[in-house]
């Protein structure tokens, strides 16, 4: 992988923008120590973390291949510290079709509340995706922990999750059997070899991104709470031949009031077949001691609620939004998936900031592979423009007619929210959100964008 917005100069038009308010926009120097770990601090306090022991700081110190980035106000009492945050990189995002593509993600958003109100964000994140569309990145992406921030800037929810909370002591298991074993390992071993499974596997599921360094070492207990590493357990799932086909990670805890009805936390669990699937759950669920399994940031359809006796012993606890994708450009994004069923579309869509602003053809082949075509001189050309813009749909199509084509207007959060396959256009349609002007053009529309697997991601960054 090459790293070419390590070196990108700063968004010209942002920091000229917070340079008129006395803030300086810049990259973070992380070879030099003190600034980076005042970068880090800064960081941290952004979302009330408590500040990273010796060791945590130490590897964070390591993270040289993000794109790391603050703004610093040289009248504050503590002018070596930035006021904001952000951290970004480019990753592999998979995308339906067992395929992926090139995506920016942004990470570690913070503003100070001491500088909230002055547009810090905004330029902040309109810098990451001029940034972004600069280097030909056809897709931002973002983990969001507040869910009102980031439609203004064209991202909105494609890949979903859910909280699962079982009853182990009703949740008697009726699955497959499986053929294959479950093995302790130590976390060394597990942190030496699980990430290639993880990678192996990646393709199955739309919204996985490849992943490694700080984000495969918090998951292993590298960095993070140490109290809850030094609880960590792994176990293996190897089949007939030996091979390894999927891990788990998990704690488990003591219930006060009752030692035989302890609580298992399940942090990870991945499986490269059905089979290890059924293994490792039916290891989880028939745990000696164990009265609850809590598994959170689960897929919203997890098999193990049908290979239980009780199906009201598996709930979801929480199913909410978690990757929000931002599509930059649509030719790119767009061919760059597969479809579930052919068809010819106009999309006209609307993106106040421009990236993807524009009336373009979608011609999608039987077998799945698309072609897309800019209908208008200005589609997806004047990217960058400034302005926060609103959801409401795109307005009335031009008047060149596309042949045979469904037509819909949109804008580019409701584009993003469709781009993996997990988001219904009929339903963004019934909320306003999606204007058909052709009959049955949304239906056909959700036809083909619909992914057979439900968008997942398995991790926060």
């Amino acid at each position: 992988m090459t790293f070419e917005y390590l070196s990108t100069p700063i968004d010209s038009e942002s920091a000229e923008r917070l340079a008129q308010k006395k803030l300086r926009l810049a990259l973070v120097d992380t070879a030099d120590t003190a600034e980076f770990t005042a970068w880090i601090d800064s960081e941290s306090r952004g979302f009330h973390a408590p500040r990273p022991n010796k060791k945590s700081m130490e590897i964070q110190l390591g993270l040289t291949d993000r794109r790391t980035t603050g703004v610093w106000d040289t009248t504050a009492a503590d002018p070596e510290s930035p006021v904001a945050t952000v951290s970004s990189w480019t990753s592999e995002l998979t995308v339906p079709g067992s395929t992926s593509v090139p995506a920016w993600a942004i990470s570690a958003v913070t503003v100070a509340p001491t500088h909230r109100r002055q547009g810090v964000a905004r330029a902040l994140l309109e810098a990451e995706l001029r940034t972004a569309n600069s280097l030909g990145v056809p897709v931002a992406m973002l983990t969001v922990s507040e869910a009102t921030i980031y439609s203004r800037y064209g991202f909105s929810p494609a890949a979903m999750m859910a909280d699962w909370t079982i009853n182990a002591n009703r949740a008697k298991w009726v699955g497959p059997e499986s053929s294959g074993r479950v093995h302790f390992v130590s976390l060394e071993t597990l942190r030496r070899d699980g990430l290639a499974l993880v990678e192996r596997v990646r393709l199955e599921t739309p919204g996985q991104i490849e992943f490694s360094g700080h984000l495969w070492n918090r998951l292993t207990g590298v960095v993070g709470d140490t109290d809850v590493a030094s609880k960590l357990r792994a176990v293996i799932y190897t089949d007939t031949a030996g091979e390894v086909q999927g891990f788990a990670i998990y704690t488990v805890s003591e219930t006060e009031s009752n030692f035989d009805a302890h609580t298992l936390d399940l942090n990870y669990l991945v499986a490269a077949t059905d089979d290890a699937y059924a293994g490792l759950w039916r290891y989880l669920l028939e745990m000696d001691l164990v009265g609850k399994i809590r598994a959170p940031l689960r897929s919203v359809t997890e098999p193990i609620a049908w290979q239980i006796a009780d199906f009201r012993a598996a709930r979801k606890t929480r199913d909410r939004d978690h990757l929000w994708t931002r599509i930059l450009d649509v030719k790119a994004a767009l061919e760059g998936r597969r479809y579930v069923a052919p068809g010819t579309f106009v999309l006209n869509v609307a993106d106040p900031l421009g990236f993807a602003e524009g009336r373009f053809l979608l011609e999608i082949n039987p077998d799945g592979r698309a072609h897309v075509t800019a209908l208008d001189a200005g589609a997806a050309g004047s990217a960058g423009a400034a302005g926060s813009g609103s959801s409401a749909p795109a307005g009335a199509p031009s008047d060149t007619v596309v042949d045979d084509a469904a037509e819909v207007s949109l804008t580019v959060n409701e584009l993003s929210s469709l781009y993996l396959g997990g988001v219904s256009a009929v339903t963004l349609a019934r909320a306003g959100r999606i204007t058909a002007h052709t009959p049955g053009a949304v239906i056909m529309l959700d036809a083909a964008f619909r992914s057979p697997t439900a968008p997942w991601l398995s991790i926060w960054f």
